[in-house]
């Protein structure tokens, strides 16, 4: 965490990124308005005159769709098409930022940095760099534009005032992320404080959970192709662009593949909190992958838990998908954009 916010964060009493899975402060996902601390995200900053080839060859997206008014999502594969990240990429002045769970920044640039060759591109670990907060809730839109922020209109899409860069996020309420220098986000926080809470790294995953948004992770490495947590329903793939690695296999199960398994929008009850990469059993699966796996899980409160899992479309239409060999059943329903009717 950038030292200066941490100072700065700890002076108001309120938690830093290394204590943001405890229990409080956690706000409900509804609330009028909540700001986050999203130091727990990590930042890769991509530079150079061969930065956006490079890219171009690396990433499931176009990446000549990025602008300094729109973001996307964009995977990276394996040679074999399973995916190593997830990143939410931006184009911030002379560098695309690929945001992405701090844990996987160390291995993912190691990996790209493997491809860097004769490229004109340097990849830099900043994320202690450019402050970013969150804020969300029904009263979000007022609160910001209260401040003096331009706010963008569409999902996905950038609006700059002055040094403040504010992104919009899919969420069931108005989602902001916004990303500045110290000097500039530490009194937007303090000016946000009095009519709003403060919400935790589950609450803020919480949203991107109802948005039926993924993340990848280390204990989820290396575990599903793009299609299988839903990418080429929110943007996340363009089968046109041309390649990049794991091209091949993503694009051979859109045009000859049938798509077995997707991602699920789940609640469960469990005594146990889910994490991700935890297997799925149904029974009547014969697939040796299992019956699924947990994508990203949350609490809802009390032993209640909501979910993004993987699971075989069968065992998710008949409702005999279950955490573990003898483990409660989940509810699964479409996540909010729906499938298409093909199935």
């Amino acid at each position: 965490m950038n030292p200066d916010w941490r100072a700065f964060l700890t002076a108001r009493g309120a938690r830093d990124g290394a204590d943001a899975h405890e229990p409080a402060p956690q706000a409900p996902a509804d609330a009028d308005c909540t700001r986050y601390d999203l130091s727990h995200l990590g930042l890769i900053a991509v530079r150079g005159d061969d930065a956006l080839t490079f890219l171009q060859g690396q990433l499931t997206n176009d990446i000549r769709a990025v602008s300094d008014t729109h973001s996307q999502l964009s995977g990276h594969c394996s040679p074999k098409g399973r995916m190593l990240a997830l990143f939410r990429v931006m184009r911030l002045g002379d560098a695309f930022l690929l945001q992405l769970p701090r844990e996987r920044v160390a291995d993912t640039l190691k990996r790209l940095r493997l491809f860097v060759m004769r490229a004109k591109v340097t990849l830099e670990d900043e994320s202690d760099g450019p402050i970013r907060i969150g804020v969300a809730g029904s009263s979000a839109v007022g609160a910001l534009a209260a401040l003096g922020l331009a706010l963008p209109d569409l999902d996905n899409d950038l609006a700059v005032t002055g040094e403040i860069t504010v992104l919009r996020l899919p969420a069931p309420v108005p989602r902001f992320e916004l990303i500045g220098p110290f000097e500039r986000l530490a009194p937007l926080w303090d000016a946000l404080a009095p009519n709003s809470v403060m919400g935790n790294a589950d609450a803020w995953a919480l949203l991107d959970i109802r948005a039926g948004i993924p993340n990848v992770y280390n204990a989820t490495i290396e575990t599903f192709v793009p299609q299988m947590v839903n990418m080429q329903l929110i943007d996340g793939v363009n089968f046109t662009k041309g390649c990049y690695v794991g091209q091949e296999v993503v694009a051979r199960m859109r045009y000859l593949g049938t798509l077995k398994r997707r991602m699920y929008l789940a609640e469960v009850e469990s005594p146990t909190p889910p994490q991700p990469g935890d297997e799925l059993h149904a029974a009547g699966s014969t697939s040796e992958q299992g019956a699924g796996r947990v994508v990203d899980a949350r609490p809802l409160g009390g032993s209640r838990y909501a979910l993004l899992a993987v699971v075989e479309i069968a065992a998710a239409e008949a409702g005999g998908a279950q955490l573990g060999p003898a483990g409660p059943l989940l509810r699964c329903v479409p996540p909010p954009y729906g499938f298409p009717e093909e199935g």
